[in-house]
């Protein structure tokens, strides 16, 4: 059970391991863009292009539903990326249902544990495979693996190696289950939990008070979607890779250098140096090209 690209390589990996895929469930295709195409989710892309059983509820709630996964006499569900699973359909399986979490859970419960890492200036992270109950992220946990964060990632490339070496860990606890039949799992302390909120929109807009290092972070962990943006000339800017530097208190938002591909911002704390972006009507582009087609003035400001 998926929807999103981080759930695909679980997938793959189950299809090229010992165990039998009976089924794949994912949201129903939606209407998108201009020309309003119906578009089926990445996994449910995925699923026809690879002729895989596949089910697409318009309701979890729905017996039409229940009684197709239970005529599936699955072993086990594997959930990645998708909605809050209802207790009746948890307790369907043999083994019930385990679920792959991007972070070293009790930490970052929620929808945006990625971003909330990168955001937050982590230096590690991980993946978490636990056991699915009512409550959300809460479940046993049966296998982790932590990981570095790299000074140079986004959410993206983050995402792309959380996925792949949660895809492992997944065919790990599946290959346990297969052999021993159970798997011990170790109960979440809640007292350590932390929470990783789904972002909002309004979370997306720069605060050019805060420091420098905290923008920095704020970008890369929602980079490249759905991207910190401010408003330069009217337009919305919006920026996907910074550096930060050091400076003197100088008044936050104020383009302090704009010569071939130095941009400097100023912030509550030190400077934010620009390096792609992408202006409201056009493409996302290198910093240096964005400088030679906009007549940028040193003490403007952003914002």
């Amino acid at each position: 059970m998926g929807n999103p690209d981080f759930a695909i390589p679980t997938l793959e990996a189950i299809i090229h391991s010992n165990h039998e895929l009976i089924g794949v469930v994912s949201n129903p295709p939606k209407h998108m863009g201009r020309g309003r195409t119906l578009s089926h989710t990445p996994v449910g892309q995925f699923s026809k292009d690879n002729d895989l059983t596949l089910l697409e509820p318009q309701s979890l709630d729905s017996f039409e539903l229940k009684n197709k996964l239970i005529d599936l006499k699955p072993d086990v569900f594997v959930v990645v990326a998708y909605k809050i699973l209802p207790k009746d359909l948890i307790d369907i399986p043999k083994f019930g249902s385990l679920n792959l979490h991007a972070s070293l859970l009790p930490k970052y419960r929620g929808a945006g544990p990625i971003q909330w890492a990168l955001m937050n200036g982590d230096k590690t992270t991980g993946v978490t495979i636990f056991q699915i109950k009512a409550k959300v992220d809460a479940g046993d946990i049966l296998m982790q693996k932590e990981i570095s964060i790299l000074e140079e990632d986004n959410m993206l490339s983050l995402g792309k190696r959380l996925c792949a070496y949660g895809a492992d860990l997944m065919i790990n606890v599946l290959n346990k289950i297969e052999t021993n039949k159970q798997v011990k799992g170790l109960v979440q302390d809640s007292r350590l939990a932390t929470p990783a909120p789904k972002i909002k929109k309004d979370m997306t807009i720069i605060n050019w008070n805060w420091e420098s290092k905290k923008i920095h972070n704020w970008i890369r962990g929602l980079a490249p979607y759905p991207g910190m943006s401010t408003i330069y000339c009217g337009k919305r800017l919006r920026i996907f890779k910074t550096s930060f530097e050091s400076s003197e208190v100088m008044i936050p938002g104020t383009i302090l250098e704009a010569q071939d591909d130095r941009l400097l911002i100023a912030t509550g704390e030190g400077l934010l140096r620009i390096y792609e972006l992408q202006i409201e009507g056009k493409k996302k582009m290198h910093v240096s090209d964005f400088l030679r087609g906009n007549k940028v003035k040193i003490g403007e400001r952003l914002g």
